[in-house]
């Protein structure tokens, strides 16, 4: 399912939704928060220091410097919140009575044609924490996420959703 992105009075918002009826908050949260783990599902990022006021670190592709992300809003096994550029990213965590639901929120200062590259990644992400936590891996990430851009690109031309 496509993410809902709509107008607020900042700029967008972008809602994606996942529940993972197999695992619990801990589970997932550890996807999110463990240096062990991020590269699983994004390569780039790391926690540099986990608390409100920490950073996240983007690794740079080429070997650069890495790009500190403030961390806004940290509740442990709950939220995370951190800087994206000119843009911020919100994890929540909700224990359901079977496993955990996963709302990641992107708060967008504009839209972009960079959007739906963003979306589509976020997207892809996504599914693999999910593949990952059930023992299973996603073979061609690329073709994934290809997939995910076009219909993002479609949603964002037809107005948003």
């Amino acid at each position: 399912m496509l993410a809902i992105v709509s107008q607020n009075g900042e700029g967008y918002m972008a809602r994606f939704e996942r529940v993972f009826t197999a695992h619990s908050v801990q589970q997932v949260w550890a996807y999110l928060t463990d240096n062990e783990l991020l590269p699983t599902w994004f390569p780039e990022l790391r926690v540099g220091e986990l608390r409100e006021g920490g950073c996240m670190r983007f690794l740079m592709p080429d070997g650069g410097d890495a790009l500190e992300m403030a961390i806004l809003d940290m509740k442990p096994e709950s939220i995370l919140e951190y800087a994206w550029g000119e843009d911020v990213v919100r994890f929540e965590l909700y224990p359901e009575d079977v496993g955990c639901r996963l709302v990641l929120l992107e708060k967008l200062s504009k839209l972009t044609v960079h959007t739906p590259k963003d979306l589509a990644g976020w997207h892809v992400c996504l599914d693999v924490i999910g593949a990952l936590l059930d023992g299973r891996t996603i073979e061609n990430r690329k073709a994934e996420w290809e997939r995910w851009y076009g219909q993002y690109q479609e949603m964002l031309a037809g107005g948003l959703g």
